[in-house]
């Protein structure tokens, strides 16, 4: 069960990664990639003022204490930097890791932000409305 957990949490955390990285680029999930971005914003502050680590992330923490009980000893404190590091076999320090997480964190923020106003500005002009 512990080897099911830990590759879904593998594939889940990576594919919410991504979809907070590119959710904005369809038109269909862009109501979905702003409730990513506000849980991931909320788990970050909130929950990393409550924990004492701001970027706190639960589906990191969940998923470290499975590979714990797997026996692996080796996680880096970053989700990004432990793929980076098992996957690509490349290490960078904490710091590098935090600021490509938080960069893409601001990326699909600015994105989903640039999409949005968009959509306002081509809806006001096709009903005649000046934005």
């Amino acid at each position: 069960m512990l080897q099911f957990l830990d590759a879904f949490l593998t594939i889940f955390h990576s594919a919410f990664v991504l979809f907070v990285l590119f959710g904005w680029a369809h038109p269909k999930t862009q109501k979905a990639h702003i409730t990513a971005l506000l849980l991931t914003f909320l788990a970050w502050m909130l929950l990393g003022l409550y924990k004492g680590v701001i970027g706190y992330c639960p589906l990191t923490d969940w998923h470290w204490d499975v590979k714990r009980a797997l026996g692996e000893t080796r996680m880096s404190g970053s989700f990004v930097g432990y793929m980076i590091e098992h996957y690509l076999g490349l290490s960078f320090s904490r710091s590098f890791y935090d600021a490509i997480t938080a960069g893409g964190l601001i990326f699909g923020s600015l994105m989903s932000f640039l999409v949005h106003r968009k959509n306002r500005k081509t809806k006001s002009e096709a009903s005649g409305q000046v934005a």
